[in-house]
């Protein structure tokens, strides 16, 4: 599209017959139109800045849709050649010059928004920083209505969440909006006020799978955003209550791509730190997800480092949690051993009502496991376990019967293992006799 828009021939004799630029504009842009790249690249080496204030004031001055299009190209095909020159929106010679104003979330067409977005951002993620304390609160004292940096952001952060809400253009807004906030977000201010404008929810319905490689781009810049959210508390504090952990873990044990392991093992290393994302990774299964991601061929080095500082917090964390925890932990990674917490009397009582979680999630899992494991050890553990439950809770006969255990916990009772036959015996007799046979029982 800028293409066919820089195709265009403008009439700039006209706009300086009625004055809308001066002679000293038309000067400029008919030494800059329709040249080749390494000639207006030495313009802008030499006079960027000049440039820059004949754009503005064309944006400034003119409405009509076909010039502004073509302006907004213009600028757009400088800055894609050289981000750098971004700087030069910010030059001494046009302190007295609001450049944000003719950027300002134009209307118009979706090339003019688009555009306009995109130049903006770039612009405002070059300012210096020092030039935050000559615009925060109180205007530049050249300009009494000079844009403040703050209108700006909060301006931009608006539209670019508009457009995730309800996106202009079908296909556009969505990459647009995010990439924009993945450049936007790398600023402490900005974080603050996103999360204030309760943008982070925004997010994580585009953290999911991805095939095409747009898909791979949008997932990327998404996940780097939830990276740079990462170094902000309270967007971590948020994040932690949404589903934003099984998502990217979903989507590192499934990509290949380099760029979107990296930055999702960044960003959980950066989580790893809060007990509840820390004890949400371990139940995810993410200690085994990071050992397999440590035996493939990655060739970034940060990212190895990052591997091995999440495998390092994860062991750490583990050590922390709880013995009700560590039994979870245990249980859902399906890697059941006769540790001294499952013979231990005490660990029963305490936490017999932790089993009632999520619709008896653990006593679900020990189930499947006695349908799924070949591992005879965990196998005769689930079985233990499950006797254990029933002796414990009060209601703990109809539960275990409830999930359909007894039939397999029978098929086990032929097992050629004898540790297995041993404790689906004795879980069937105190599925049948109830719990105040448990201490005649008790072996």
């Amino acid at each position: 599209m800028n293409l066919k828009v820089l195709k265009r021939d403008i009439p700039w004799e006209t706009y300086m017959s009625t004055k809308l630029i001066t002679g000293r504009h038309l000067q400029l842009l008919r030494r800059y139109d329709k040249k080749s790249e390494s000639q207006k690249a030495s313009l802008l080496d030499d006079d960027g800045p000049a440039y820059v204030g004949v754009f503005m004031n064309i944006l400034r001055d003119i409405s009509k849709e076909e010039t502004v299009e073509y302006v907004l190209a213009l600028i757009d095909e400088m800055l894609t050649a050289n981000p750098k020159r971004a700087r030069l929106f910010h030059d001494t010679t046009l302190s007295n010059e609001d450049t944000y104003q003719p950027l300002w979330l134009r209307e118009g067409t979706w090339f003019i928004q688009e555009k306009s977005c995109k130049i903006l951002t770039m612009i405002v993620s070059a300012r210096p920083k020092v030039q935050d304390a000559l615009t925060n609160g109180e205007p530049s004292n050249s300009k009494s209505n000079i844009s403040t940096i703050d209108d700006v952001l909060k301006g931009l952060l608006d539209w670019l969440c508009f457009q995730l809400k309800s996106p202009s253009h079908p296909n556009r807004s969505v990459p647009l909006a995010i990439n924009c906030l993945a450049n936007l977000l790398r600023e402490h201010s900005v974080r603050i006020s996103f999360v204030q404008a309760d943008g982070v929810k925004l997010l994580i319905p585009l953290i999911s799978p991805a095939s095409t490689q747009q898909s791979i781009q949008l997932l990327y810049e998404t996940c780097l955003c939830i990276w740079l959210l990462s170094y902000y508390d309270a967007a971590i504090d948020y994040l932690a209550t949404t589903r934003v952990m099984p998502r990217l873990v979903e989507v590192v044990k499934g990509s290949t791509k380099e760029k979107v392991v990296r930055v999702i093992v960044l960003t959980l290393r950066n989580f790893l730190p809060k007990a509840a994302c820390g004890a949400q990774m371990i139940d995810l299964g993410l200690p085994q997800i990071v050992q397999s991601l440590k035996s493939q061929a990655w060739s970034d080095e940060d990212l190895l480092d990052a591997l091995n500082q999440l495998e390092d917090g994860l062991k750490e964390h583990v050590k922390t949690l709880s013995s009700f925890d560590k039994y979870k932990q245990e249980v859902l990674l399906g890697h059941l051993d006769w540790y001294p917490m499952h013979k231990d009397p005490g660990f029963w009582r305490e936490n017999i009502t932790n089993f009632e979680e999520n619709d008896f999630q653990i006593l679900r899992v020990l189930v499947t496991i006695l349908d799924t494991s070949s591992d005879p050890t965990a196998l005769a553990v689930a079985c233990y376990d499950l006797s254990q439950f029933i002796q414990y809770h009060p209601a703990g006969r109809i539960i275990v019967a409830d999930l359909k255990a007894k039939d397999r916990v029978m098929k086990l009772m032929t097992h050629e293992n004898a540790e297995v036959t041993k404790n689906a015996l004795l879980c069937i007799q105190r599925l049948f006799l109830g719990a105040k046979y448990a201490s005649f029982l008790q072996s």
